[in-house]
């Protein structure tokens, strides 16, 4: 660059100028997103989050639907057939919003949808997929169980062959969107090994009763499955996949939108204390002058956007078709992680005015509780990369 040429001026919305990395049609998504979620999220999810309740999933999702948002990075049978980065893109905007608006599109794309995409029949992929894909069905994934959570390997669900049917029995816990769903993909011990199996929420012998009293994702169907004797015809099993590496699978291909998602809450959580800062007055002058706050909001910034920067290189490796489940852990361990103390530190500038539902914080920070457990606590994460880094296996 010559001596002459000017330098753009600097962004504090993009201090590293992650956005030059992007195409415009990357750019096109992240703001129709955006825009849905201004719109349609925001002006209510207080009060959602304050009742605990989530009003017109339904037209919610239909009109998720309608903005490809639902199996975004799916191909065909309706779906959008977006780069890996433009779903990022769209998890990092709904998750600014809310982190159960992020999970109602991740449990329905990436884990429902993308377990009968990759493992389902062409059969299944016909029924349901473009129905999903419109937001007309909702799906819900259901490997967790009440007493098995981290180790899947030892679930209680089963399911057994009688004549050409199946017969499964089993508990599964903590099911975003389980009491709305129109179908469950449910993994469950079988003869042959661990089965999914494509089940519609009507079969007889199929509830979900909605878990209640939850401090986190307050603004999030989250349910119990339970499964007396649900009998399903033999074309119920999805064909291509036995084993662990199905249900697995389908939650690294989730867990790489949370690796955007934690970065879109700890985005709006830094923005608050931002303007926050620039605006309380105390000792006669902003409190954002004062350099104690300024190291804060500093640090701050460079956890977020080298989280961004994070996410965007494992989207073009995903894209690629480079990229390892460790690295997706990579990504999960760190950004949930600063995004929480991004929370925490922002909560700090806000004062007592952090706590209240007026600004999105101490929101964000609850709802990050649970996406630091989900689809992989902080310690199977470690283990992972342990692994990997030493090519020992301390998981037993």
């Amino acid at each position: 660059m010559s001596a002459s040429a000017k330098l753009p001026p600097f962004d504090a919305a993009d201090p590293l100028g992650i956005d030059d990395l992007l195409e415009p049609e990357d750019l096109a998504v992240r703001d129709t997103v955006r825009g849905w979620a201004a719109d349609r999220v925001l002006p209510y999810v207080a009060e959602w989050y304050e009742k605990g309740e989530l009003p017109g999933i339904r037209d919610l999702a239909r009109e998720l639907g309608s903005l490809g948002a639902l199996g975004m990075s799916l191909t065909g049978y309706g779906c959008a057939g977006a780069s890996a980065v433009q779903y990022g893109l769209a998890c990092l905007e709904l998750e600014a919003a809310d982190s159960g608006i992020r999970s109602l599109v991740s449990v329905q794309g990436s884990l429902a949808m993308y377990a009968i995409h990759r493992f389902g029949s062409e059969e299944q992929k016909l029924q349901w997929l473009p129905r999903m894909a419109a937001g007309e069905v909702i799906g819900c994934f259901g490997l967790t169980e009440p007493d098995h959570g981290s180790d899947p390997a030892s679930m209680r669900t089963h399911a057994k062959r009688d004549g050409d049917d199946w017969v499964l029995n089993g508990r599964k816990m903590w099911i975003t969107n389980g009491s709305v769903a129109g179908v469950a993909v449910v993994w469950a011990q079988t003869e042959e090994g661990i089965r999914g199996f494509v089940v519609p929420t009507d079969s007889p012998g199929f509830s979900a009763p909605e878990i209640k009293h939850k401090w986190s994702l307050r603004a999030s169907v989250t349910s119990e499955l339970v499964l007396d004797d649900v009998r399903l015809p033999g074309t119920a099993v999805l064909p291509e996949v036995t084993g662990l590496r199905g249900p697995l699978g389908c939650l690294s291909h989730a867990r790489y939108g949370i690796v955007w998602g934690a970065m879109g809450a700890a985005r709006s959580s830094f923005e608050a204390a931002l303007d926050y800062a620039k605006s309380r007055e105390q000792f006669g002058r902003p409190i954002g002058g004062f350099q104690l706050t300024q190291a804060k909001l500093a640090d701050m910034a460079v956890e977020l956007h080298k989280g961004i920067l994070l996410a965007h290189h494992l989207g073009r490796r995903m894209d690629a078709g480079r990229l390892r489940p460790e690295q997706v852990s990579f990504g999960k361990l760190n950004n949930v992680r600063e995004a929480m103390e991004i929370c925490r530190t922002s909560r700090t500038i806000l004062g007592a005015n952090g706590i209240s539902l007026e600004y999105p914080v101490m929101r964000h920070a609850t709802n990050l509780e649970s996406v630091l457990t989900y689809e992989g606590t902080v310690e199977m994460h470690q283990l992972v990369l342990g692994k990997a880094l030493t090519g020992l296996d301390a998981f037993r």
